[in-house]
């Protein structure tokens, strides 16, 4: 065989292999909570560093116009994964949709009730008599109710005001004294540099049982078990990645869309982030979810009560 017929075979055996890798490489579609912001960083990373394709997975992540309906695209089969609430997830699994916790992006809650810190709201019983701001109506209103009671106001003690997505404003414009959904990580920095100091008060730390703020959903009847698995090694790289190099992370993270992610408050809710990731994103605490499924039922926000066993798998059996 002469060089060129060498050449040639070495050029096919090459693209053969190529071609096999491809079509080795699964494809998962992903649907964020909401538009790409550092919440979302061990994605972006994952991808952006190659640690999804080093697993053989094609993650195609995509944002949702409506932010209630990622977990209902999974149930229906729409598509593979979505970034939900645990709160949600299990409303939505008590409600019959099939869907499991694949693994946690946000370990920790964010939410919080936040308030101007400006002397005139220091306690939780201050707000009796006061107007709180939200953004939708649900188990917004029994968690408020169970902060609220540790200092012995009553839901009814205080007004309750849908706000729509405009938090922050309604609380610096002095329409509401307080807010509740606004993030730890987000408002309080948006706050700050419109130049407002806000004072927040944790549920976990007011009579309401810790969650995980983000979780990854999949559907119940079809997930990839193989796929699961994948992902959540690529995800833990990632995390383990940013950790380690927090700063460096920040830049690659903000490449992924410059124009929109490259701004002081992404970078305050940058660092406000990075100890909320979860550092074992696979990670099972069926009590955790037990737990926060029976206040929910308690509050009747869920006329059922699931079983964390029946839809959190460990997939690191």
């Amino acid at each position: 065989m002469n060089k060129n017929k060498l050449m040639s075979a070495a050029a096919l055996l090459a693209a053969m292999i190529s071609t096999n890798v491809m079509a080795a490489e699964k494809e998962l579609t992903l649907m964020l909570d909401w538009f790409v912001n550092p919440n979302h960083g061990p994605i972006v990373i994952a991808k952006e560093r190659g640690y999804f394709k080093a697993q053989g997975l094609n993650v195609n992540i995509q944002e949702p116009a409506d932010p209630s309906t990622p977990p209902k695209l999974v149930a229906a089969g729409k598509v593979d994964m979505a970034i939900s609430y645990q709160p949600s997830l299990t409303m939505d699994v008590a409600a019959g949709l099939p869907l499991i916790r694949s693994a946690t992006l946000i370990a920790t809650p964010l939410n919080t009730m936040m308030v101007l810190d400006n002397g005139k709201n220091d306690r939780l019983a201050d707000l009796k008599g006061k107007k709180i701001g939200i953004s939708i109506a649900g188990n917004e209103e029994a968690t408020i109710g169970t902060m609220l009671a540790q200092e012995n106001v009553k839901l009814s003690d205080v007004q309750i005001i849908n706000v729509g997505w405009a938090l922050s404003s309604a609380l610096a414009s002095g329409k509401v004294d307080a807010i509740w959904g606004g993030l730890r990580n987000f408002e309080t920095n948006q706050l700050a540099l419109e130049g407002y100091q806000a004072k927040a008060f944790f549920p976990e730390e007011h009579g309401v049982p810790t969650y995980d703020e983000l979780v990854f959903v999949a559907n119940a009847k079809t997930y990839d078990k193989a796929a699961i698995k994948a992902f959540n090694t690529a995800l833990e790289q990632a995390v383990t990645y940013i950790v380690n190099h927090p700063q460096t992370a920040w830049k690659e993270f903000v490449a992924y869309a410059p124009d929109t992610l490259n701004n002081e408050l992404n970078q305050r809710a940058w660092n406000d982030t990075l100890t909320r990731f979860a550092l074992r994103p696979s990670a099972v605490d069926l009590k955790r979810y037990d737990d926060y499924a029976k206040f929910m039922y308690a509050q009747h926000i869920i006329d059922t009560l699931p079983k964390a066993k029946d839809y959190v798998p460990n997939f690191d059996e």
